[in-house]
């Protein structure tokens, strides 16, 4: 058996592991699963403190947008009795009790700063010291930095400007005047929330028309069809989605939405833009609740002109603008990423410069993260598993 012990600069006895996950969310915890069924030693990499940061930082009306029987880890389904859509408090547990049966070894506080290639296996720099394997695998999450772009005035702005992933408790927005940036995901989930409460002016800020879906048909989750949709090629993907929205919807340009670039699948395929759930919105709009407003043009002190050079003076605004991967600092030099920060691998594929490198949870899917995650943590392990040195 090879000698897979390599010296550091201190001199001291480093071992070339067979595989390190890096983070400990979803995506990684699938993926960790399958390589140790699969019979390769594996460590996980957490920055954090505790598992399911994220979820525990979102607001505390979150719920899954993916029904329950798509959105569980592998081989652990939720108790009995658990919402169609799971709460996050839910989803946490559900984290949890899937590391603590799979017995799956976190090793929590260890943030990794940069991965190189040394050949034939890789050198992590991470807080807690350097650690060398044969096998990465980065599962950092997408949305691992909330995004919001630099708005010309926003500095002199008085009001309150927050992301998405601060939205907080949705009472505390009663009696204000809120404008929310972005007809995505993250923008119909706030204004879903919103549309409930007793604000004094709720805005939409929309260049773009979503790909909106309804949770619910009659009584059937529209989710529980996404294996199916996700089967079909994407220029028929896009036409059931359409369909659905417009005879779900009706026509949303009356109320000053803006058509959409392109259709559902193929905005998720090529620029990784999440499919929006309405869940009272809709409604909302059509009511006259929410007012459908053009793009921001620049902030003033008190208020926000829009393209059309109109002006509104919100209290808050909330950015549903989405987020990046932030994964420049640790693989950046090493032309894996695209122009938006996006691996240009994911799952079973891999640059065959870069042997042993690995993403997962990079990409948004029809089918939901978490049904996604268990189909990228196949393919990863069968492809580790399979090449030469990995169980070593």
């Amino acid at each position: 058996m090879a000698d897979t012990t390599i010296k550091s600069v201190a001199d001291l006895p480093i071992t070339v592991e067979p595989a390190i996950i890096v983070g400990a969310g979803v995506a990684g915890l699938a993926v960790a699963h399958a390589l140790m069924n699969a019979g390769v030693p594996t460590a996980i990499l957490e920055k954090e403190s505790r598992l399911a940061e994220p979820w525990h930082r979102r607001h505390q009306q979150l719920h899954l947008n993916t029904h329950r029987d798509l959105s569980s880890l592998p081989g652990l389904a939720y108790p009995p009795g658990t919402p169609a859509f799971p709460h996050r408090t839910v989803v946490i547990r559900h984290m949890n009790d899937f590391r603590e049966e799979n017995r799956l070894p976190v090793q929590f506080g260890v943030a990794v700063e940069e991965i190189t290639y040394k050949g034939d296996h890789w050198a992590l720099r991470t807080n807690a010291g350097p650690r060398l394997a044969r096998n990465v695998v980065i599962a950092t999450g997408r949305d691992r930095q909330p995004f919001i772009p630099e708005w010309k005035g926003m500095k002199d702005f008085t009001g309150r400007i927050v992301h998405s992933a601060d939205f907080g408790d949705a009472q505390a927005y009663a009696g204000q005047k809120v404008l929310v940036v972005g007809a995505g995901n993250s923008g119909f989930d706030a204004l879903n929330h919103l549309a409930g409460r007793d604000t004094a002016a709720i805005w939409l800020s929309a260049r773009n028309g979503p790909a909106l879906l309804p949770k619910r048909i009659a009584k059937i989750a529209v989710h529980r069809l996404s294996p199916l949709m996700a089967r079909l090629p994407l220029r028929v993907a896009d036409a059931v989605m359409a369909t659905t929205q417009r005879l779900v919807f009706g026509d949303l340009t009356k109320f000053g939405m803006p058509p959409a670039l392109s259709g559902g699948a193929s905005r998720l395929t090529s620029d990784y833009t999440a499919i929006a759930a309405d869940d009272g919105a809709v409604s909302a709009i059509k009511a006259g609740k929410i007012t459908i407003v053009p793009a921001i043009r620049e902030f003033t002190r008190d208020g926000v002109i829009l393209a059309n050079g109109s002006l509104i003076y919100p209290d808050i605004v909330i950015a549903a603008t989405g987020y990046r991967t932030g994964l420049e600092p640790m693989v950046g030099k090493l032309g894996v990423l695209d122009g938006k920060g996006v691996p240009l691998f994911n799952g079973g594929q891999a640059d065959p410069k870069l042997p042993g490198l690995w993403f997962t949870g990079m990409r948004p899917s029809i089918r939901g993260c978490f049904a996604n995650a268990g189909i990228l943590a196949k393919a990863i392990a069968k492809r580790i598993a399979g090449s030469a040195g990995a169980s070593r």
